[in-house]
């Protein structure tokens, strides 16, 4: 096999690293052997189209990324005092500290609010977050976390969450993975109350009523509800999300007046 296959199989043991799956798991979901599976990750043996469309839907990153061996996506939480990174190729998503703040007691909030329904995964988590990240901009032309949001066939996906879950496992929540109606799921479980003092009163009144709306939904609904919002709509698949875009949605999904009562 070429350098090619070596590199793609390289960076697809290291996605599967990162998502934390096993041989096995990873091989279920694409339908193939763990044999099969070790030989991609080897280069050892080609992958097919279906399996490529397959793995960036599972990996949450577009073909065009996960076949480019040159580039890849690095999500960087900056610190108070930041490091000098070598330069290279790889898209860089730089999380400022009070973003990063902000974004761990939103996230702990919608946990602790709701995170103990059956029904809230990984990905009911992802579209809560977009919600109520692009309804708070359409309504206040500014950001309440900021996350990038990328399309994927699943809805949008924040790219910072998995760096940040990362981090934040280690003091303020736990992950686990469940099931639930026999589907796999990954569940998080707050170690701890969110730091209300960052949030500002209609910025929880926001989450709250995104949550109120839409935390019964399961991930099958909740990502179709999330393909009909017009933010989605109009962005190419494993593209960023423009927050702009919300100024152009359906009376359905507008949280705002434009006859100058809600501004």
């Amino acid at each position: 096999m070429d350098t090619f296959y070596k590199n793609l199989g390289a960076k697809i043991r290291n996605l599967r690293d990162q998502k934390g799956l096993s041989q096995e798991k990873l091989a279920g979901l694409l339908g193939i052997s763990r044999i099969s599976l070790s030989q991609i990750e080897n280069g050892d043996r080609k992958i097919s189209a279906e399996e490529i469309s397959d793995l960036s839907k599972i990996f949450n990153v577009s073909t065009d990324e996960l076949l480019d061996s040159k580039q890849d996506i690095k999500v960087i939480l900056e610190k108070a005092k930041s490091e000098k990174l070598k330069p290279e190729t790889a898209i860089r998503i730089s999380v400022p500290q009070q973003k990063l703040d902000k974004f761990k007691e939103v996230l702990l909030y919608i946990l602790n609010k709701v995170g103990s329904k059956p029904n809230i995964g990984e990905t009911v988590i992802y579209k809560l977050l977009y919600f109520i990240d692009f309804n708070f901009y359409e309504k206040y032309e500014e950001q309440l976390i900021g996350a990038t949001y990328i399309r994927n066939h699943y809805g949008p996906t924040p790219k910072e969450f998995a760096k940040i879950i990362q981090e934040m496992e280690k003091e303020d929540l736990i992950k686990v993975k469940d099931e639930y109606f026999q589907y796999p799921q990954t569940k998080y479980l707050p170690k701890r109350a969110p730091k209300l003092d960052i949030l500002m009163a209609h910025e929880i009144k926001m989450i709250d009523d995104v949550l109120d709306e839409l935390s019964d939904m399961n991930a099958l609904r909740i990502s179709e509800y999330s393909h009909n919002d017009i933010p989605w709509q109009i962005t190419e698949e494993g593209k960023t999300i423009d927050y702009e875009s919300v100024f152009y949605r359906t009376p359905q999904y507008s949280v705002r007046s434009y006859d100058g009562e809600d501004i």
